[in-house]
């Protein structure tokens, strides 16, 4: 079925076109890894999964279930001809007004003529469904009366659900790219839809270069977080501005109000062209604009340790099209191919003025030599220089959560048809379970968060990696796990939080071995320590 659900479309489609002040060219287009063709040179799956059931904010069905495909496995060659049968063309009529995010495949599985298996959203299993985002549209928005059309195959083992078009109520199909990476026109309707198309083709700018560039789905999410990129422009602009507050660029919110520049200004050159710049280095995983928010900040000096070419021209088309003298940006990878030396001084005779650090994994676990690049990083900073963030704090409170118990270890004999599998199976349990959405998580609470941690990465003796926290009840009920998450402290007033819902982050929990009862009014010691950036938690009565 196709759906509008926002949490998918977060995490597959960047829908804003300006990020604290930065202008996102048209000539940049973002992809998740889910768009994907038959003729990609490495094999990646064409869909992402979801618990459908759990997603967080819901979906909306737009509309009825509708079979793509039937497959009999006990036939040898109708299995052998899926991968040379063409696409099967498949046209749904939408039943719902909405926006297209989606669409949502799950099987039933027909063990024989009397028993089957079904994986839908509405049933109670242990299965995911397959989910595939949608892209390229000119128009997302779909209305009863409208009919989709898509292509399905399955000629590289993997299902395919490709060149999904709209058709309107008025018979009038919106025309864009498919699902797949092909460069082909799609066919067009009619002879006026032709015409449109070649006067666009001859208005079109001829020296516009255009770049894809495909995202991991909580890179994506991170782009779509506007409160994320305030947070670091304002504590970075705090920075700057206690370091050498005349050097500091004033006009630097003028972006965007020359009717003649709609992507921004760039760097102030007035009369500091002299001066030495403040110089900032960007270490977070993966795609990150923050150096080039940092370079709308003054006279700064950003440097980006992004390693793939694509990310590397992708922030450098964003930067021409804020107007950024060019050079301005820097990778920092190519001064030093060592990826281990990435933390060193800019220049033989600088400092970094800011260095910023990725702390937190978006599985909600800490990453890994965290502090030990946090010490690295200390001593390349400059008198008055910070690290980003500051310093974590982790809070945590006590639940009960069948849910937990029963996805984290095999429970008894019943469900097993009395095969004790669980004492050799529960051998490879992990005691942290991440990815978790807290806020859908089936749980009862049985304690307010408490802080559990604090990870400090500019002032080293102020860490507390190991800890016992008192812990007061509040409802009576069996503690079966502890969830946690973080708050990441940019400086004191300034601080993000891992379990908001705009966070591209998830959270992650402790599960206990055996369940603990507790009464109101009773109080639990949690012992918590953190070793080589693994926390393990204890709970003591």
């Amino acid at each position: 079925m196709a759906v509008e659900c926002a949490e998918i479309r977060r995490h597959h489609r960047v829908g804003i076109k300006d990020i604290a002040g930065i202008c996102l060219p048209t000539n940049v287009k973002f992809q998740s890894p889910a768009y994907s063709s038959v003729d990609t040179e490495e094999t990646v799956e064409p869909y992402t999964t979801e618990k459908m059931s759990r997603v967080p904010g819901g979906y909306m069905a737009l509309t009825e279930s509708f079979e793509i495909m039937t497959v009999d496995f006990n036939n040898l060659q109708e299995l052998k001809s899926l991968a040379t049968r063409k696409p099967d063309k498949i046209g749904v009529p939408v039943t719902k007004e909405g926006i297209l995010d989606a669409v949502v495949v799950w099987f039933v599985l027909q063990l024989d003529d009397e028993h089957s298996l079904c994986t839908s959203p509405s049933e109670e299993s242990c299965w995911e469904q397959a989910v595939y985002p949608v892209h390229d549209l000119a128009d997302y928005w779909i209305k009863p009366g409208d009919h989709m059309m898509m292509e399905v195959s399955c000629q590289d083992c993997y299902l395919r659900i490709q060149s999904i078009s709209v058709f309107t109520s008025e018979h009038e199909m919106d025309v864009g790219k498919s699902f797949t990476k092909n460069k082909d026109l799609l066919s067009l309707g009619n002879e006026a839809e032709l015409c449109s198309a070649l006067a666009n083709l001859q208005t079109s700018k001829p020296d516009a270069v255009e770049q894809t560039c495909v995202l991991e789905t909580t890179e994506i999410a991170l782009l779509n977080n506007i409160p994320y990129h305030e947070a670091f422009k304002m504590a970075m602009r705090k920075v700057l501005s206690s370091l050498t507050p005349e050097k500091l660029c004033q006009a630097m919110d003028a972006h965007c109000q020359d009717s003649d520049m709609s992507c921004g200004s760039g760097q102030s050159n007035s009369g500091q062209s002299a001066s030495e710049p403040f110089y900032v280095l960007d270490v977070s995983e993966g795609f990150s604009i923050l150096p080039i928010i940092a370079g709308t900040l003054g006279q700064v000096k950003p440097y980006s340790s992004v390693e793939k070419d694509q990310h590397r021209i992708t922030l450098d088309l964003i930067s021409e099209a804020n107007h950024f003298p060019k050079e301005t940006l820097e990778f920092w990878l190519r001064h030093g191919e060592d990826e281990s030396a990435v933390l060193q001084r800019p220049k033989s005779d600088k400092l970094w003025s800011i260095i910023i650090l990725d702390v937190i994994e978006p599985s909600g676990l800490i990453q890994q030599e965290i502090m030990e690049k946090a010490a690295i990083s200390r001593c390349l900073l400059q008198s008055g220089g910070k690290i980003f963030p500051q310093y974590v704090l982790m809070f945590g409170l006590l639940v009960e959560s069948q849910t937990l118990v029963e996805e984290n270890a095999v429970q008894g004999t019943a469900r097993t048809l009395g095969l004790n599998i669980a004492p050799f199976i529960n051998q490879f349990q992990v005691p942290i379970r991440a990815f978790l959405d807290l806020s859908l998580l089936p749980c009862i609470p049985l304690s307010k968060p408490v802080e559990l941690l604090r990870l400090d990465l500019m002032t080293p003796y102020l860490n507390t990696s190991n800890r016992e926290v008192k812990v007061h009840i509040c409802k009576s009920g069996q503690v079966t796990a502890i969830p946690f998450w973080y708050h990441l402290h940019l400086d004191d007033e300034i601080r993000l939080d891992t379990s908001s819902g705009a966070s591209h982050w998830k959270q992650a929990a402790a599960v206990l071995d055996n369940p603990i009862q507790v009464e109101v009014g009773e109080e639990l010691t949690l012992d918590v320590q953190h070793h080589k950036s693994n926390v393990s938690i204890t709970v003591k009565r």
